[in-house]
């Protein structure tokens, strides 16, 4: 599979995008979460560009090589979300099935919510519906302590530093020990290490924690766009019980438990998800 690197310009900052299969063919756009970036979806895109699609995965703001913009705010779910609208409409220009993950999937949720109009369909992995995330978070004690860490990355300089040391061990850690054994290897981790090397990478990435209490796209609205959620059910950051309140928001969805898949369900089990996609867009 060639993958192409393209940068573009949207919400006046710089995008780079991995591009891969026939420009032609039906657009699938992969949104990634923390901490990773387009790499985290090699195996779709190899998957789809060999099915004749046009596969596009961003590292999205704050991320890799795309554009670091400096202070919080910059990194609301209104300025990542109009991120991806601009790239929707100024480079493909045709409606798009959008696949998301962890943070990827809460920017295409408000994707879904406020333009519908430029998907076909909407792919969730392990990311509960915006309203759904919010309640949790003020009103279970077990998932507020499943996401002890976002309360922790709303620090100054501190977690930067922690996540830094002993050449991002704490960053590493969080995927290796969360994951089933042997989905990350020692090269797979090389490759993320080089992103999280990238200048103030680490700061912007983490300031998408530190916007969340900016919630200027916050809204309560049914997403009706054709909705397909995977959620694997041994997510040790996100509880599954999540999961079907989240779906009950969308007008047409379809909810799909993976029993021996942790968080990250695309990298352990890539044959399943991508026939799950492939199946529900086709």
């Amino acid at each position: 599979m060639e993958i192409r690197d393209k940068y573009y310009t949207v919400n006046g900052i710089r995008l780079h995008v991995a591009e891969a299969g026939n420009p032609e063919g039906p657009v699938l756009l992969f949104l990634h979460g923390f901490p990773e970036f387009w790499y985290g979806w090699r195996k779709q895109l190899g998957f789809f560009a060999a099915k004749g699609f046009w596969v596009l995965a961003p590292d999205q703001r704050g991320y890799n090589t795309s554009s670091k913009p400096s202070g919080v705010k910059a990194y609301t779910i209104s300025q990542l979300t109009t991120d991806i609208a601009d790239l929707i409409q100024q480079v493909i220009s045709r409606k798009v099935y959008l696949v998301g993950h962890d943070w990827g999937g809460a920017v295409a949720w408000a994707v879904a919510q406020h333009y519908p109009n430029l998907l076909e369909k909407l792919i969730i992995l392990n990311m509960p519906h915006p309203e759904v995330m919010h309640q949790e978070l003020r009103t279970n004690p077990k998932q507020l302590l499943m996401s002890w860490y976002t309360g922790f990355f709303q620090l100054p300089m501190l977690p930067e530093a922690y996540c830094r040391a002993f050449n991002f061990k704490a960053l590493e850690k969080s995927m290796m020990l969360t994951a089933n054994e042997g989905t990350f290897s020692k090269a797979e981790i090389k490759c993320y290490k080089v992103a999280w090397q990238q200048p103030q990478a680490l700061t912007t990435m983490i300031n998408w924690y530190r916007a969340y209490k900016y919630k200027t796209l916050y809204v309560s609205r049914e997403v009706t766009v054709p909705t397909l959620m995977l959620w694997g059910r041994k997510d040790t950051f996100l509880s599954d019980t999540m999961a079907q309140p989240s779906i009950a928001k969308c007008t047409n969805g379809q909810l799909v438990f993976m029993d021996n898949a942790t968080h990250w369900l695309h990298h352990e089990k890539p044959d399943e998800v991508n026939s799950f996609i492939y199946e529900f867009i086709k």
